[in-house]
């Protein structure tokens, strides 16, 4: 199960994960970044994946493209700050966007 919820504001949209971002959860969040990103500049969209548990080869590819559309993905825990620095480098080697917040520094790598 994932839960989304999206906190609108003037300076920008930040929308917090819950759960697992995999199987039809992966689609279920596609269709609401869609909807999202067609009435937000989605540079000011900020996705917070603090509380997700676990994120499958399809949840990935949603968030490099989300990434690479604009967002800011955001994380603290080990195993997503590593899936973000895969996003990040791999955005780095094609020439596109590298912002990807890692949260804080509290596990090693």
């Amino acid at each position: 199960m994932l839960r989304f919820t999206a906190s609108i504001r003037p300076d920008g949209t930040t929308v917090a994960l819950e759960g697992r971002l995999a199987g039809p959860w992966v689609d279920e969040l596609r269709a609401s970044w869609r909807s999202l990103a067609t009435t937000r500049d989605a540079r000011s969209i900020r996705v917070d994946l603090d509380a997700v548990t676990f994120i499958d080869t399809a949840g990935k590819a949603l968030l490099w493209a989300m990434h690479q559309q604009g967002a800011a993905l955001t994380a603290t825990g080990c195993m997503t700050r590593a899936i973000l620095d895969e996003i990040r480098k791999n955005a780095h080697q094609r020439g596109g966007r590298t912002t990807v917040g890692n949260g804080d520094d509290r596990c090693s790598t």
